[in-house]
This record gives C-alpha cells, structure tokens and sequence, in this order.
C-alpha cells in the first residue's frame, strides 16, 4: 500500500463518511497526497466516492458596506424624520433608498416632501433582519427566508456560488496489517534513467568539433525580418524563394535596421546588382527564418572591422514544404563564416573536410553549385558506405562582395550551411527523417550515438 493509506483508512473507519478536506485535516496531510491515496484505495475496494454539489448564497461588497454605513432606505427613513425633501437626499440615497423606504413604506412622498409612514422601531426591525441575514449567510452560506432572498438577489446583494465536495465513504473492507518493513531482496523492474535526445547529443558533438577548430558560437531569434534573411545576403526580392510555397511569413512588420548606412549600401547593391528598385515595405516583412545564415549578417554587421573572426551555430530553421523521408518543414542548420582577408577556397575545402572527417565520414567530394549570396558556390557530399552512394549534405561558398562589403566592409567571408538532421540519419543507418520526432519512446531508449 502507498505511505499513508493505513493511516486514512483508521481515519475513515472512526468517522464513516468525510469529506476530502476535512480529512486532509485530519490526517494533516496535503489535499494532493490525500487525494492520491483515496484514489488507490477506491481502485482496491476500500473506500467510495460521492461527488456532492451545494449552492452557497455569497454577500456582495456592496452588502457589507450597507452594514457598516447604513441602509440607503434607514437613511432615507432618517431624512424623512428630520423634515428633508427628496432634494436633500444623497444620489444613492436618490437612486436606491427611495424606493426601497417607499416599498417598504418607510415614507410617503408629497410634492417632493418626505414623510414618515412607520416607527423607528419599525425601521430598526427591518434594519436588524437584514443584518441578521448577512451574519447568517457569512456563516452557513444560506438563510430558510425565501422572501427575505429574494430580496436580496433583486438588489444584487448577493450571488450564487455551486460548491462541489467529494464525500468519502469506508466500505468496511478489513484493514491489512501493517508490513514490518521493505524486503530489499524483492525482485523489481530497473527505473528507466533519463537521457539526452539524440538530436541534442549529436548537438553538442558538433559544437564540440567547432570549438575545437577555434569558432565561436552565434546566437539570435528565429524570427526575422526579411531584411536580415534575404536583404543582406543579396538575394532579390522577386527571387522565388520568398514565396508563400517556401517561407513562413508572420503578420506584422519588423523594424529595418537603425544603422542607416547599412540600409543604405544594402539597398544600392540590389539596385545596382539585380537591376530594379529595391522596396523597404518588402525588407520590413517578418518571416520564421529559412536559414541561420540570417545569423551570420547579422554579427558581420556587429563586427564591422573587428576581424579576424570564425563563428558557428547550430539552429532551427524552417521551410513551407511537404514533409517525406528527406525532408522537413522545422530542421537544423549547422551555419559557418570565417571573415578573415587571408581566406581562400582551399581553406573552405579543408575546414569541411575537417568537419566531416571528425564526424566519421572520411570520403568528402564537392560539386559546383549556385546560391545568390556566395560565388563560387559548392555543395558537399559524404560517400555511405551501407548503402554505396554519394549523398548531399549541405552547402558553401565564399560570400560574394555585394554580402560581405555592405554587411561587415571586408572580403573574403566563407561559409557554409550545413543539414544536422541528414548526418546523423546517416550515422544512425535511418530510412525516415520524421523518425527523429515522433516520439517514439522505444526508439529513444536503444539509441546510442557512437561519434
């Protein structure tokens, strides 16, 4: 039996039926506990439940202020013994005691002066009953004169409150004696330890590896504005990747950046560039970014000058695009830049190779590519051995000047984007992107990462 259930039912057995509270009182125990331990005792056959429900008559503010200044009525009742005229009344006197003194014929009324009709007496009588309701109602929550409430709810003092309580009654089922102690030799199932997702072990290898290579980590929103996820990486504004079919827009517009300059040389490199007028209605969208390389503008930016710098991250990116067994509209992104004017296209080459081979994957080729922001542009393709074949893993290139001058006033700039979710497919010998997260809990358990 659960710590505490001996306890409860010695408790039940000496007073038949309670209710829940009070026998969390009783037990001085809290309402948690108490409730947990009948519920297993219920499943056992000692205990049953009764859901009950009550109406409780509640006083309003308003009722309580009547009682410690006065009924508007008494008042009017007053005023009319002191030979005022309903002019001299107060407007709450005007708009509540009036009528109420006349209903209950406190006072007439004749050519706007007031007079009285009963005797003080009278008055304190009416006076005292109302009190006493108010005490009455405060203590047991309902008083047995239905005029005397209907009164009341007319004048809004008070309201109805339903109050629900669970009664608990002892089946008579008999007590089991108490155990002497715990058998620690009682065979049990092992308790499943915790882990780590393998998506964020794998996480954490890969931000291992670049800061074993000398990067610093970025951080920033996944919400962006336009301006920082295409703008400022050259890309156009009729390019179709901006696309309802391709990116999540949200509602409402972002700020284009402060920095004036930088809007400015942003903007002149499309003009020029792509040859059409750029738009800042356009630039001030808001989008869930399609790529961290949103990031990388933006500390380029920050850094403008402060180079050498070699900067990662890893984070969700997201894409409107059917989901299959490639593919994903909420991923990961492994996003890299080193703005350093000594770079070249063979230092691209090996820092991914590095990357790669440190991962596990030792057969790396690359392929021609195109992307708006980089020239020349590559993509990368890791050689799989269970299944004999090349597949893509990400892309990279070196940022073209219309990027990086604009944005940090330096070339060269390399980069790189690459998939976190495809890696570890790989290394995980999985079919099915979606496997990551559907929750399978069987497939969490036996998963091991070997990196």
């Amino acid at each position: 039996m659960y710590k505490g259930e001996i306890e409860v039912l010695r408790l039940l057995d000496r007073n038949s039926e309670i209710e829940l509270n009070q026998l969390a009182q009783l037990g001085k125990m809290n309402i948690d506990s108490i409730r947990r331990i009948i519920q297993s005792l219920e499943a056992e056959g000692y205990v049953l439940l009764e859901s009950k429900e009550s109406t409780l008559i509640i006083p309003s503010a308003e009722f309580e202020n009547y009682i410690n200044s006065g009924f508007p009525e008494s008042n009017v009742y007053t005023a009319a013994k002191a030979g005022k005229s309903i002019r001299d009344l107060t407007p709450e006197e005007k708009s509540f005691g009036l009528s109420w003194a006349k209903l209950k014929g406190f006072v007439q009324i004749e050519n706007g002066q007031l007079s009285c009709s009963k005797t003080k007496a009278d008055v304190n009588a009416e006076v005292k009953k109302l009190t006493d309701s108010y005490n009455l109602l405060k203590s047991k929550g309902t008083i047995d004169d239905p005029v005397l409430l209907d009164e009341l709810f007319r004048r809004k003092l008070v309201t109805k409150s339903i109050h629900k309580t669970l009664m608990i009654k002892y089946t008579g089922k008999e007590i089991p004696a108490e155990s002497a102690g715990f058998d620690i030799h009682a065979l049990c199932a092992d308790a499943p330890l915790g882990k780590a997702h393998v998506i964020t072990k794998f996480m954490q290898r890969v931000r291992q590896i670049m800061v074993e290579l000398g990067f610093s980590e970025m951080e920033g929103p996944i919400i962006e504005s336009t301006f920082w996820n295409f703008d400022a990486l050259f890309q156009p504004q009729d390019h179709p990747a901006r696309d309802l079919a391709d990116t999540f827009y949200l509602e409402g517009n972002t700020p284009l950046p402060e920095d004036t300059e930088l809007v400015k040389h942003v903007s002149c490199a499309h003009e020029e560039g792509w040859n059409y007028k750029w738009s800042k209605t356009e630039s001030s969208k808001t989008v869930l970014r399609t790529h961290t390389t949103a990031l990388s503008a933006r500390y380029l930016s920050q850094n403008k000058g402060k180079f050498p710098k070699k900067l990662f991250a890893i984070g969700r990116v997201f894409r409107n695009e059917a989901t299959d067994f490639k593919h994903l509209a909420e991923f990961h992104q492994v996003e890299g830049i080193i703005a350093w004017e000594g770079a070249n296209f063979r230092d691209l080459l090996g820092i991914i190779k590095e990357f790669y081979r440190k991962l596990g994957f030792d057969k790396i080729r690359f392929r021609p590519s195109f992307f708006p922001y980089t020239e020349p542009s590559l993509e990368i393709e890791v050689y799989f051995e269970p299944r004999g074949e090349w597949l893509e893993l990400g892309g990279a290139g070196i940022f073209r000047p219309e990027v990086s001058i604009p944005l940090a006033g330096s070339y060269p700039v390399l980069a790189w984007g690459l998939s976190l979710e495809r890696p570890l497919m790989l290394l995980l010998e999985l079919e099915d992107i979606r496997t990551f997260y559907r929750n399978d809990i069987d497939f969490l358990k036996r998963t091991r990462l070997k990196i």
